[in-house]
């Protein structure tokens, strides 16, 4: 019992002893911390050591087993690397306009028997690029025809690629209608001409600025039109307006012909002038018009509305036919037949009352015998009287 005893006493010396010596010996403050830094920019380690008396700190490349520091020294060749240290206390690794190289772990030691260290990662982080060589740029594709489109970004971490449209509207795809496609492909099967437009390829990973690059798809196609009104009408003298919408691209060449087949020219110059023609172009869509002021005799027949690209011609017919001339001596006769009607009312009698002129309406447009054009009537509120006729 007595030796287990002398044993157990000379452990607790032994204790204390090792205490009292790691006490006297250099330590680390606090843990070297992480740090995370865009590549272009500075890195600083901090390593603090307390009581390091005679004892030497030195920084070292944990990967390739790199000695970059010793005590006061620079030993790296790096010339992107430089130390400085406070007090024999705080000691910086300072490494300037950092590169993806540089990504790992650096150790801080002190050269104690056994050696002391502590370790502290470098990470650095990259912006998204795009890379250009294997993504996609301007196309132009035939309508109908499968289109992909590729977008290749690298950065660290890994950046998050996906496509839009740049106009912020919906995108068909497969189908479903939907305003993002993830991934670095776009595939779209039978692309129409809904799908012409600019698209973004955006690319990010959390470390700004995130990057796009802008992809036109142009979707080629012949001209097609359409016409509001094939049949319209006029009557003499006055000026009319006849519309042709048309689509196509490449953009086509638009113009208005007579029945005779000769070509519409006008001039904007000069005022008055018999035709005036216009068109507003809103992406692949023209809106073409044809003014024709004080519709003569010889103006009444069919035009003809011709858009033509590298792909393909079109054309359309509007029929112009003349409606009679509205006139305003029926109106002041029946104004005049009213007023002597309300001066008889005053006085009117039984017997008046029952011989009583008629009390015509208000003028009404209905549709014409052929099924668009008025024609001007008048409608009767009160049956004739067997003793009045109109002229």
């Amino acid at each position: 019992m007595c030796a287990c005893s002398l044993g157990g006493k000379h452990t607790r010396v032994d204790t204390q002893q090792t205490a009292l010596e790691d006490a006297d010996m250099p330590r680390f403050a606090e843990p070297i911390a992480n740090v995370t830094v865009s590549i272009g920019r500075d890195a600083l380690l901090a390593c603090v050591v307390e009581n390091l008396k005679g004892y030497k700190v030195a920084w070292v490349r944990v990967d390739t087993q790199t000695i970059l520091s010793i005590h006061h020294n620079v030993i790296s060749q790096n010339n992107r690397i430089s130390l400085t240290y406070n007090d024999h206390r705080s000691w910086y690794l300072h490494i300037k306009e950092v590169e993806e190289t540089d990504r790992g772990w650096y150790m801080c030691q002190v050269n104690t028997d056994p050696m002391r260290s502590r370790k502290g990662y470098l990470q650095v982080v990259v912006p998204p690029m795009i890379v250009e060589g294997m993504t996609s740029n301007d196309m132009v594709v035939r309508e109908g025809q499968n289109v992909s489109l590729m977008c290749k970004a690298r950065g660290y971490p890994e950046p998050y690629v996906m496509w839009r449209r740049e106009d912020g509207e919906e995108m068909l795809i497969g189908g479903e209608h939907v305003n993002v496609v993830d991934g670095e492909l776009l595939h779209i099967t039978k692309v129409s001409r809904l799908h012409m437009a600019a698209y973004l390829c955006v690319a990010s990973n959390g470390v700004p600025p995130s990057i796009s690059k802008r992809v036109h798809l142009r979707v080629q196609f012949p001209p097609m039109l359409s016409i509001p009104n094939q049949l319209e009408g006029a009557y003499l003298g006055q000026d009319v307006m006849l519309e042709c919408h048309t689509e196509a691209y490449p953009a086509s060449i638009n113009y208005w012909t007579t029945e005779r087949g000769d070509m519409i020219i006008s001039d904007t110059s000069r005022a008055g002038d018999k035709y005036e023609t216009t068109s507003t172009v809103s992406g692949y869509t023209k809106y073409m018009k044809l003014k024709i002021r004080a519709v003569g005799p010889n103006d009444f027949g069919t035009y003809r509305c011709v858009a033509k690209n590298s792909l393909g011609e079109t054309d359309g017919n509007i029929k112009l036919d003349e409606m009679p001339t509205p006139t305003t001596a029926i109106i002041s006769e029946m104004a005049m037949l009213n007023r002597s009607y309300d001066g008889k009312r005053r006085h009117r009698n039984k017997f008046e009352s029952a011989n009583a002129l008629p009390d015509y309406g208000v003028e009404e447009w209905r549709d014409g015998a052929q099924g668009k054009y008025p024609q001007r009537v008048f409608s009767l509120s009160k049956p004739l009287s067997p003793t009045f006729v109109p002229a």
